[in-house]
This record gives C-alpha cells, sequence and structure tokens, in this order.
C-alpha cells in the first residue's frame, strides 16, 4: 500500500469542505487507521453499489478506502480498510464499520453468534508499546472494554 491517495484503493468520490488555513495553530493533523478484513467483509462494508460505504463517510466525516478485489496485505488473504480524517470522525467511522461486521455475524448466526470478529489493526512496530502498555495494563482495559476480542497480536509492519 502506498500513500493514502494511491490509487489501488476504492471509495467514494473525495468531499469538498470549506478549506482550512494553513498557519492556523489549532489545525488537527489527519489520522490514518488500518485493519484488515476478509473479502466478504470488504464486501459489506462497501455495500451494493458503494452505497453503505458512501453512507458511513458522510455520517462519520471520515474517508474510508478498501484495497481493490484481489489485492492483499502482504502475507494475508486479507483486503485493507484504511480510514482517515479528524481522529473523531476516524472513530466515528469506526464504529460504524465494526456495527456493520457484528450485524452481519449475527444475522448469519442468529442468536448464538460468535461474538468474535476476525478484524486485525495493522500497526507499525514502533506503537505496540503504547498499545500493549506496562505489564499489559492498555491491552488488557481494550479486551474487557471490547468483549468481541478475543486475542490481540502485535506487530504488523507497514
Amino acid at each position: 500500500m502506498e500513500s493514502p491517495d494511491s490509487s489501488s484503493y476504492i471509495s467514494s468520490p473525495k468531499r469538498s469542505g470549506t478549506p482550512k488555513s494553513p498557519n492556523s495553530e489549532f489545525m488537527e493533523k489527519p489520522t490514518y487507521l488500518k485493519f484488515l478484513v476478509s473479502n466478504a467483509a470488504a464486501g459489506s462494508v462497501i455495500g451494493k453499489g458503494g452505497s453503505t460505504i458512501t453512507d458511513f463517510q458522510k455520517d462519520s466525516g471520515a474517508r474510508i478506502q478498501l484495497s481493490r478485489n484481489q489485492e492483499y496485505f502482504p502475507g494475508t488473504a486479507d483486503r485493507i480498510i484504511m480510514v482517515s480524517g479528524k481522529i473523531d470522525d476516524v472513530l466515528k467511522a469506526m464504529d460504524l464499520v465494526l456495527n456493520k461486521l457484528l450485524s452481519e455475524i449475527q444475522s448469519e448466526d442468529g442468536d448464538d453468534a460468535d461474538q468474535r470478529s476476525k478484524v486485525r489493526l495493522v500497526v507499525p512496530n514502533n506503537c505496540c508499546g503504547a498499545i500493549i502498555g506496562k505489564s499489559g495494563a492498555t491491552i488488557k482495559y481494550v479486551v474487557l472494554d471490547f468483549t468481541a476480542l478475543e486475542s490481540f497480536s502485535c506487530c504488523i509492519n507497514f
């Protein structure tokens, strides 16, 4: 995966907005989040005719991009979803995407749905320590807070 604006991603057109002054003291740096999902899950996020991904982008304010069909993260059979924008917008988009994936699992499996979703977060090696935390405190909190997570493995280079 090259730059965030690489042509190897599928997304809906960029939204135009009021440009911010480059000298603004309060200009927030964009946040980028990459995670991996199966090809079927990627299709669910895109939706029929791109309707789901377009709705998610409108609702969250973040840009959501997916690697093209048959373009997988190295060493996996998973497609890449990259969410970018302001941190609050990225978090809202992640919530929308993960809830969509969870609802797909539950609708396929009924009430006995396995609460685990096969989504892997792509994290640079130098960030793993911050995610794990001292004596694993941070990741333990995340796992307790998000019971859908069964395990966390670190680290994947990108």
